[in-house]
């Protein structure tokens, strides 16, 4: 990690992968941990092809951008399809499931308005 003053700089392998299912994963890169002064996090997810998350609902608003691949994020009213180059806003409370649909890896930066990822409910995928 390069750190100057007022400025930190994190690398993918500095920080150990969430493990997820179906060898996906994820990396809060951005975080107290890792920073310490920080208002807001960052991170970055892989899910490979036919993953997809439990329903979660966060705390605080979630920002992401697609970087490469494609998927949906299944809500409990709809369903919103997303692929490279998108980016997507997700209210605080909306429960939703990130679900990859295509035949690569969706890869995602995230970031929330908390510096940690947030207090999230977790409840089984319903397929949506």
């Amino acid at each position: 990690m390069a750190v100057v003053e007022g400025v930190r700089v994190v690398r993918l392998g500095d920080v150990a992968p969430v493990a997820l299912p179906g060898d996906s994963w994820s990396r809060v890169l951005i975080s107290s941990s890792t920073v310490g002064t920080n208002e807001a996090c960052m991170g970055y997810s892989v899910f490979t092809p036919g993953m997809a998350t439990d329903d979660l609902s966060h705390e605080v608003e979630e920002l992401a951008f697609v970087v490469s691949g494609s998927g949906e994020l299944r809500m409990r009213d709809g369903v919103v399809g997303v692929s490279e180059g998108s980016a997507a806003y997700i209210a605080p409370h909306v429960w939703h499931t990130v679900a990859n649909t295509g035949t690569q890896n969706l890869v995602m930066v995230f970031a929330f308005t908390s510096s940690d990822y947030p207090p999230t409910e977790h409840a089984p995928s319903r397929g949506h």
